[in-house]
């Protein structure tokens, strides 16, 4: 599957249809915690996402409550009724002047890589942020997750930030890049 791309516009994926992408419920929570842990405790990922403790379904569904209170997408990939990954956004800052920005996180199950989950994944969680209003979507990716930096980049993000020795995980110090994407007009005008 590849996805035709000319940034800042649509990011538009053929279809795939043994996948489809919906909001989470809380019947994928488990599903969804599985993934996480496997890519806190084993893989490389977003960097911001390295934690200690471990992630609780109960601490999950309170986080998708509060997305969902301020309308922010938390989205899953289904794969013949299995939840092959997801993806959502958060607020970039509190400061109300950050109000247009996001910070995105994706995880796709360790049994579903390179099967076009994030291809799908990614460019339904941009539309869906677009179509809330935001203007900017930002993530951090472990400089050495090459995959989802180059997913990112063909979902028309740049790279804007490199960011050495931020996380401290495995045994060593992890870098982090920066990247962000305008939504929608981006900033070519001013918010309604």
């Amino acid at each position: 599957m590849e996805i035709e791309v000319e940034p800042p516009g649509p990011v538009v994926a053929r279809p795939c249809p043994d996948i489809v992408i919906r909001p989470s419920s809380d019947a994928d929570l488990e599903a969804m915690v599985a993934i996480y842990e496997h890519h806190i405790g084993k893989g490389v990922g977003d960097v911001g996402a390295f934690e200690e403790a471990r992630l609780l379904p109960d601490d999950l569904k309170r986080r998708r409550k509060s997305m969902r209170k301020k309308r922010l997408p938390h989205l899953v990939a289904d794969r013949g009724g299995v939840v092959a990954g997801y993806a959502y956004a958060v607020p970039f800052r509190k400061r109300p002047a950050y109000r247009y920005t996001l910070k995105h996180s994706i995880y796709v199950h360790p049994d579903h890589l390179h099967a076009g989950i994030g291809r799908r994944l990614l460019p339904a969680l941009i539309e869906a942020c677009a179509a809330g209003g935001y203007r900017q979507i930002i993530g951090y990716i472990d400089a050495e997750n090459e995959a989802s930096l180059r997913l990112h980049e063909a979902c028309g993000f740049e790279r804007v930030g490199y960011l050495r020795a931020v996380a401290f995980k495995y045994g060593h110090w992890a870098d982090s890049v920066m990247v962000q994407r305008a939504l929608a007009t981006g900033s070519e005008d001013r918010p309604g």
